[in-house]
């Protein structure tokens, strides 16, 4: 594990005491805001999704336009990331997060207030959706410099717990408001709690230069810009064959299931399922991630989570498959809960890929890391609905399910299962002895 240059408050290692995991070493105030801000935003983008995707289905009855107003939040972040992901390792951390969160009250505060056509709403949170990767690297890049070895991949956990949490409660919350209130003014509601993590971190994120969290002021002006920047760094990550492999491992199996997750408000309406039931079938996905993520960070050690990662993967994906028998309320629900315990793959991948990134470049590694995730997320529901269209929305979700267990089969084929991924050399474009541990047979 890279260690972070120069001392950073809140230093944190762990051990394991009688099979307990624990994480000594105090939180900062600023690594609480962060983690408080987050989790409410999770909760306020469940919220707003889920509202937005129901009220795009209620002006149209297509499930096509409702699986894209579910995922165009997503779409446009590589892109984001691709021109402006440099930003989060040039300019200080907590404007761009504060900004960031200004933002998204905006955008929800214009569907909430101003009727306008679903184009037009679709392209307001697309664009806001551009800027996202910014404050989400700047924000991964200080979690990751304060956190050293396992309780980096715990602290992970904790946040996957966490954000689980979140999107139960955000569920919850979308389904009274929408009944309560109406669509409209829910959607005021998650610009209310936007605005709220806007004032947390600007009152109580202190003031960091960049050289407090290795960050490099005036790179990108030097070399002709943030985009050329940004532009030339996204292409050395992405040229290393060791990091192209752990973010697509970590891209494709979640792409896939959001294309699922997608169809679920399309599906429960089809199958005339009583109102309502459609967050109780949403919100079996965030309990599974929970349970996944307590029981796979708390209870195993790492070389075990990095051995479970591809049949983890398979139970993603293997429940889906049994959409494909229109199943009711009940076992949809199991099928769902049990897809979303296979998201605890992700902690297997934590520590080869930190390790495998260049310390100068964390933030914009996480933004792309985040924004490729975030805009897959976003394909995935367009082409499932389009199949949707054709083949229904039950055979639609069994197909998802088994395009993410394929990819488990293709992870098997170079991931090893404990073997810590070298830090490659950047300089030269080259990966050296990582090429070997990341094409080695987990046979070895």
């Amino acid at each position: 594990m890279q260690r972070c240059p120069g001392p950073l408050p809140g230093r944190h290692h762990v051990r394991r005491h009688n099979g307990r995991v624990c994480i000594r070493g105090r939180t900062p105030p600023d690594q609480a805001v962060l983690f408080s801000t987050r989790t409410v935003a999770i909760t306020a983008d469940a919220l707003r999704i889920t509202t937005f995707s129901v009220l795009v289905y209620a002006a149209t009855s297509s499930a096509l336009l409702s699986a894209l107003a579910f995922g165009i939040g997503f779409i446009p972040q590589l892109f984001g990331s691709l021109l402006l992901g440099s930003l989060a390792d040039q300019l200080p951390p907590r404007a761009l997060i504060t900004g960031g969160y200004a933002l998204q009250c905006t955008a929800a505060l214009l569907l909430a207030l101003v009727r306008m056509p679903i184009a037009a709403s679709l392209g307001v949170v697309a664009l806001v959706a551009l800027a996202t990767p910014v404050f989400h690297g700047a924000s991964s890049r200080l979690v990751a410099q304060s956190l050293e070895g396992d309780a980096y991949v715990l602290g992970r956990s904790l946040n996957n717990i966490a954000s689980s949490g979140a999107q139960l409660f955000g569920l919850a919350l979308g389904g009274a408001a929408v009944a309560v209130l109406g669509p409209h003014r829910a959607l005021a509601v998650s610009a209310a709690l936007y605005l709220g993590c806007a004032l947390a971190v600007r009152i109580g994120l202190p003031r960091l230069e960049l050289g407090e969290f290795g960050g490099t002021p005036g790179s990108a002006r030097g070399d002709g810009g943030a985009v050329r920047a940004s532009l030339h760094g996204a292409g050395l990550l992405l040229r290393g064959r060791t990091v192209r492999r752990l973010m697509l491992a970590q891209w494709l199996p979640s792409a896939f299931v959001a294309g699922a997750e997608g169809l679920i408000v399309a599906y429960a309406g089809g199958r005339h399922f009583a109102p309502g039931w459609y967050a109780v079938l949403m919100g079996c996905l965030p309990v599974g991630m929970l349970v996944g993520d307590l029981l796979v960070g708390r209870l195993l050690r790492p070389p075990t989570r990095e051995r479970l990662v591809v049949p983890l993967i398979a139970l993603m994906g293997l429940p889906l498959v049994g959409f494909a028998a229109e199943p009711g309320v009940g076992v949809s629900s199991c099928l769902l809960l049990l897809c979303g315990f296979g998201f605890a793959y992700g902690l297997g991948l934590q520590r080869p890929f930190l390790d495998a990134l260049p310390q100068n470049g964390q933030g914009q590694a996480f933004g792309l890391l985040g924004s490729g995730n975030m805009t897959l997320q976003g394909v995935g529901p367009a082409c499932f609905g389009s199949v949707a269209a054709g083949i229904g929305t039950g055979g639609a979700i069994a197909l998802a399910g088994g395009a993410a267990a394929l990819t488990a089969g293709w992870i098997l084929t170079w991931h090893p299962p404990t073997t810590p991924v070298p830090v490659p050399n950047y300089s030269t474009g080259s990966e050296n002895s990582t090429e070997q541990h990341a094409c080695s047979s987990p046979a070895q």
